[in-house]
């Protein structure tokens, strides 16, 4: 081949690879301080060390992408910073059953030499993620990869503890916390997945003591009984007045505990009547603290009941331990009932174990302290969140905002910069590691067990990547960074926390705006998960399809605030989409190159420009004005759209076509004029489109005559308004609306597309008379016509079909292009058919009980095939009687 001369198939796997070596050889995605340059700043959301690529990173890391190579394109000093995160529950499990598989647990190595092998894991699988990402496209600057735990951001990570704590903004306290029996520590409110589970209500007597009467409790969780310290009862409550001071005799147990009055019970829930116990639940914890009630854990951390439970429950698993709960009450006839009841049951994100409320030591940070300015910059406008809708959200939860609980029982993660001396017990905070007591100069000091919550050190992300706590110019030019784009169910885990971090330790917002993305579904609306099998792997796509494919369908397919639904099957495949996409571009410019002459000029003040040009140079203007006002807004899918509009049909279907007319012409005048317009307009949607495909683009784009190294350096297109012509629109408009009525009749009478057809069009209009005279070879080409007869009246053949039209009524004589007959024959069986769909439809529509009992979608559905048949009919009753 030559080197203008494209391949005569599109097959990605030819140049996807080669341009993205071309690119991180040539240091194209390395940003650098330059004070001349307006940076513009995106830290991708660090996925996991454990991750594999799933459409949800497709989907974010594309949209990160058309930012960052689109700002890079206008100049701005664009910089993606990459990177992982250590993912300390996460990792550990995958450490863990690795081990488990050889018959070991972490306890066979100890902490450190465990936490060695969970180090070599990640150096040989925690990049994988990385590779897949290079795979997509990802312009990121892959010098400045960063790691959660880095020396950089370790030491960040410690820096920010210490200063809370100094700051009285962290402590360690006795709290009830979601704990995972499973995973062995707790989890902060947002890690704890709630879902609605069918359970029961167990009805429970507790006798009054000295009395032959006793309350009835219901309660979901019976063995957490054995741990209750009261009853409580609503003050107001008439059935439990009296009861109010009085003591009752703990069922099974046998420990007098006192009926009390508290606000927090509802008359009108359950019973009632409340079983109360502080180490078990969030509510009865804070109740149990406003009435100074002893707190009894009945659970060790695996979720089996300890000693506190007693003899005949100690070592029982929590369910099991239910379950003889239920049956010893009723042996010792204190059991009333069990009725169901749904109800909501928080289980671990991890491993979807259900969590256990359960009472401990942890360390928390204040965060109210910490919400208050944070809360401030989202109704100023400082911070802006795309959707507008996710604003409402983010201050609810920050009106309503809990202390964090940031320790986590694991060994992977940045352990807790604490130590406690066994001498004197004085407790250290400190930077550094110690050896020794501060206080007594003690070598018996021992560090905190606990590591911290992963996302201590992810929400510091945007500043700690950039070097701090020292100060350095990367800092100064790049912080704050400019959007974050991420997934809504982590705008609390993560996003809100950034928020307050950046303002806490930077002094300002660490992003002005949050666009948070659609969530992937499949075609049944239902979230890509492993255990439902419903997943698509990118990178299946991008080995069948190419990367560009996969990134055009998925933005095309995410309208801001909407979910996405994508099919993958024999039954539907969506990314078909971006590949006929892909494949279209690569035909026309294939067949643009092979018609390029070598003296091409480029100036296109200095050719001729008939209707055509002006109006592919106008409906350009328009797809750079939408383009740019689709990724100011977030609006990714209108921009995909207007591009796939403008190139497929505006350039490919009219403008590549009517070119022809000059290419193949004699005028070497109007050739030069083809060319120069055609490689002009390609050139400049190529650079529209890189983006978002900036494989096929590049490939395309070096073929072309151009300036400089690469399309991805290349100016982004800048509306130029001296191009927009009105006029040529509407003019086009009008040739497009003919060509469009000439198809109908040919497609509607079943003319064989190898006839060309004679035409006449009926009008008193001046000026469209001119116009279509002037621009017959357009008609002749694109409406497949013979001849065009322009007439202010006309007699019309009984044997011609009509169409009206802006202005004109338009004829094509039939004669000698048909089989009078066999059309006949053809329409009339069309006629019973659609008559059949119409009784069909009716019949279903006027039946009470179809009405009644179908889905909304489902009776809406027969409406429209009511509605769609009738039209048909309509048209085919028209085009029989000209053929009679």
């Amino acid at each position: 081949m030559s080197e203008r001369e494209l391949a005569k198939a599109y097959n990605p796997k030819d140049f996807e690879d080669k341009w993205f070596s071309f690119w991180t050889k040539n240091d194209y995605f390395s940003a650098r301080v330059n004070e001349s340059k307006t940076p513009y700043t995106i830290v991708i959301p660090p996925p996991n060390v454990t991750a594999q690529l799933h459409m949800g990173h497709g989907l974010n890391n594309t949209i990160q992408d058309i930012l960052i190579r689109w700002k890079r394109m206008c100049g701005l000093n664009a910089l993606w910073v990459p990177g992982t995160d250590h993912a300390g529950i996460a990792t550990q499990n995958v450490v863990e059953k690795k081990l488990h598989k050889e018959n070991k647990t972490r306890h066979h190595f100890g902490r450190d030499e465990f936490v060695d092998e969970v180090w070599k894991w990640k150096e040989e699988y925690g990049s994988i993620i990385i590779d897949q990402l290079k795979k997509m496209g990802c312009s990121c600057d892959w010098q400045r990869e960063r790691f959660t735990m880095d020396e950089g951001l370790s030491h960040a990570v410690r820096e920010v503890f210490v200063r809370l704590y100094e700051d009285d903004l962290i402590y360690k306290g006795k709290y009830i916390v979601n704990w995972c029996p499973r995973c062995g520590t707790a989890l902060s409110q947002e890690e704890a997945e709630h879902e609605d589970i069918d359970g029961f209500f167990f009805h429970i007597k507790y006798p009054v003591k000295g009395e032959d009467s006793f309350i009835e409790v219901a309660t979901t969780r019976p063995e957490t009984m054995l741990g209750d310290t009261a009853v409580a009862v609503n003050p107001k409550d008439p059935r439990y007045k009296k009861l109010i001071g009085k003591m009752l005799i703990l069922p099974l147990v046998n420990r007098e505990i006192p009926v009390i009055a508290d606000d927090h019970c509802k008359m009108d829930f359950g019973t009632g009547a409340v079983k109360v116990t502080p180490a078990h639940d969030p509510n009865d914890f804070l109740m149990g603290r406003r009435h100074q009630l002893e707190q009894i854990n009945v659970m060790n951390p695996d979720g089996s009941m300890n000693e506190a439970a007693g003899d005949g429950y100690m070592g029982l698993d929590r369910f099991e331990c239910r379950k003889q709960v239920v049956e010893d009450l009723e042996k010792a006839g204190l059991f009333i009932k069990k009725e169901a009841h749904q109800h909501s049951v928080g289980h671990c994100y991890r491993c979807n174990t259900v969590v256990e409320p359960y009472l401990s030591d942890q360390w928390f940070v204040r965060m109210k302290p910490l919400a208050e300015k944070a809360r401030e910059v989202a109704e100023n406008g400082k911070v802006t969140f795309y959707p507008e809708k996710w604003k409402k959200v983010y201050l609810h939860w920050m009106d309503n905002i809990e202390d964090w609980c940031i320790s986590r029982q694991i060994w992977w993660g940045h352990r807790i910069p604490v130590w406690t001396c066994g001498d004197c017990g004085e407790i250290m905070v400190s930077r550094d590691e110690l050896t020794r007591c501060v206080k007594c100069e003690s070598e018996s000091i021992v560090q905190d067990e606990d590591v911290l919550d992963t996302w201590f050190s992810s929400w510091l992300w945007p500043f700690s990547t950039l070097g701090w706590p020292g100060e350095n110019e990367d800092l100064g030019h790049f912080y704050p960074t400019s959007v974050l784009s991420t997934a809504p169910e982590i705008l609390f885990f993560w996003v809100a926390r950034m928020i307050m971090a950046g303002l806490y330790f930077m002094g300002d917002v660490p992003f002005s705006e949050v666009y948070l993305h659609s969530t992937v579904r499949d075609k049944l609306g239902r979230k890509m998960s492993k255990s439902l099998g419903n997943g698509i792997d990118p990178l299946e796509v991008i080995e069948k399809h190419g990367a560009d494919a996969l990134r055009f369908t998925i933005v095309s397919l995410a309208p801001i605030g909407l979910d996405i639904k994508l099919g993958y099957d024999d039954k539907q495949n969506d990314f078909l989409t971006g590949s006929r996409f892909a494949n279209k571009i690569w035909n026309a410019s294939r067949y643009i190159l092979m018609n390029l002459d070598d003296k091409l000029n480029r100036d296109l003040d200095s050719i001729d420009r008939d209707l055509a040009d002006n109006w592919i140079l106008s409906r350009l203007q328009d797809a750079i004005q939408s383009v740019i006002k689709g990724f100011n807004s977030y609006k990714f899918n209108d921009a995909a759209m207007a591009l796939y509009d403008f190139i497929w049909h505006d350039f490919c279907d009219w403008y590549v076509e009517l070119s022809k007319i000059k290419l193949y012409g004699n005028s070497d005048r109007q050739k030069e004029s083809a060319t120069t317009i055609l490689i002009f307009v390609l050139s400049e949607a190529l650079k529209l489109l890189h983006p978002i495909m900036p494989y096929i683009t590049e490939e395309i784009w070096q073929k072309l005559p151009h300036e400089g190294d690469s399309i991805m350096i290349a100016p982004f297109p800048e509306i130029r308004k001296e191009l927009q012509h009105d006029e040529a629109a509407k003019n086009m408009a009008l040739i497009q609306e003919l060509v469009y009525n000439i198809r109908n009749i040919r497609g509607e009478m079943n003319i064989a597309p190898e006839k060309k057809v004679h035409i006449v069009i009926q009008t008193e209009n001046d000026q469209l008379s001119k116009l279509f005279g002037d621009y017959e070879p357009y008609i002749l080409m694109l409406g497949k016509v013979l001849s065009v007869k322009i007439t202010e009246s006309y007699a019309a053949d009984s044997r011609s079909a009509s169409s009206v039209g802006s202005g004109y009524e338009l004829y094509v004589p039939l004669e000698g292009l048909i089989d009078l007959n066999v059309e006949r024959q053809r329409i009339e069986k069309d006629m019973a058919k659609a008559e059949k769909e119409i009784e069909k439809a009716s019949k279903k529509l006027s039946n009470d009980k179809f009405l009644a009992n179908a889905a909304q979608d489902v009776v809406d559905k027969e409406k429209e095939k009511l509605t769609q048949a009738k039209d048909s009919l309509e048209k085919l009753k028209k085009n029989l009687s000209v053929l009679s």
